[in-house]
């Protein structure tokens, strides 16, 4: 059955950014399939678009003049189940959450790591999400994605997704020229719990071990404790990267702070907490007037409310600057800044 094509002009977009900011969209549109896509792009490319998923990445500064294209097709199918292994196919427009409890309800391994993460699946390649060990990357195989250029289908491997740290190929050579709307993944029958990370091994050890149910609950509960609902109060998750700095500038800054928490990056470089930067700054629980970092996990600014896009930039800036200043380190932002 195909549902029509939900179209609307000038409209708040209030309610569909995870940080609840103020802003409008001269036109967005619902899309489901391939062919709504030929439909709106027939006359062309307009001149500014971008794909608005759940908007739980994404910072807006100011009223938005293009056209915005949102996935709601859900549908999760089983393309293929042999032995212990398992690919299925997910639409973009699925909650990533409701994708990581249909797996571990159908006791398929692979996404329990991910869980609670907001989203749509069909963002979940562009950003190559991570958590507690765990990312994307580790579990796509193939990315269904739509042309712009050419309204053709297109599927590109895993192995050209040029997939890293917060990192593809959807952000740099692609951006603007897809639209993913669906990917393939490949889970595992055969139990392969990851718990090396924080606090999730004891977690999972005080729930009775290593199931998957166990350790989808024990990351959602690690997780509701250190960061905050975007229902309650506004927030796009990890507003920063962490920063991955040479060798030699991670000894020099150990030898000062020992207690600092580092892990290896495949590179040779090591990966430092921004988030433990942040708070030795002394910015853990800033709040000037309506933005502040959250005051229990310092990687989240949060709108108290009614605080515009620009409000939240100028403090993510404040928060950058105290960094640089206190350790030297420059510290990304992770969230995308229209």
């Amino acid at each position: 059955m195909h549902i029509m094509i939900r179209e609307f002009h000038h409209i708040s977009l209030r309610d569909r950014n995870s940080f609840g900011v103020e802003q409008q969209a001269a036109r967005l549109v619902e899309f489901e399939t391939a062919d709504d896509l030929r439909d709106i792009f027939a006359h062309g490319v307009p001149p500014r678009w971008m794909v608005l998923s759940g908007g739980n990445n994404i910072l807006f500064t100011q009223d938005y003049d293009g056209l915005l294209l949102t996935p709601v097709s859900r549908q999760i199918s089983i393309l293929h189940d042999e032995g212990s292994t398992v690919r299925i196919r997910v639409e973009a427009g699925v909650e990533w959450d409701d994708l990581v409890a249909w797996a571990v309800g159908h006791e398929l391994w692979g996404l329990e790591n991910l869980s609670l993460i907001p989203g749509k699946a069909g963002a979940a390649p562009v950003q190559n999400i991570g958590a507690y060990g765990a990312e994307a990357a580790d579990t796509i195989r193939r990315v269904e994605m739509f042309c712009t250029e050419t309204s053709t289908m297109l599927t590109l491997d895993a192995a050209h997704c040029g997939f890293g740290y917060r990192e593809s190929v959807f952000k740099h050579a692609l951006k603007g020229r897809v639209i993913i709307t669906a990917v393939e993944l490949e889970l595992s029958r055969t139990p392969r719990p990851r718990l090396a990370y924080g606090d999730v091994e004891r977690e999972v050890e005080a729930r009775g071990g290593a199931s998957l149910a166990n350790i989808r609950e024990a990351i959602c509960a690690i997780r509701r404790s250190k960061l905050p609902d975007p229902a309650v109060l506004g927030n796009a998750g990890s507003f920063f990267k962490n920063p991955v700095v040479e060798a030699p500038v991670a000894e020099a800054l150990l030898a000062r702070y020992p207690e600092m928490p580092h892990y290896p990056a495949p590179d040779g470089r090591v990966k430092l907490a921004a988030g433990w930067l942040i708070d030795r700054a002394g910015m853990k629980g800033h709040r000037e007037g309506a933005v502040g970092v959250h005051e229990r996990q310092a990687l989240v600014l949060v709108n108290y409310g009614g605080a515009t896009g620009g409000e939240v930039i100028a403090f993510a800036r404040k928060v950058q600057q105290r960094v640089l200043d206190r350790f030297g380190i420059a510290i990304d932002t992770e969230v995308n800044i229209l």
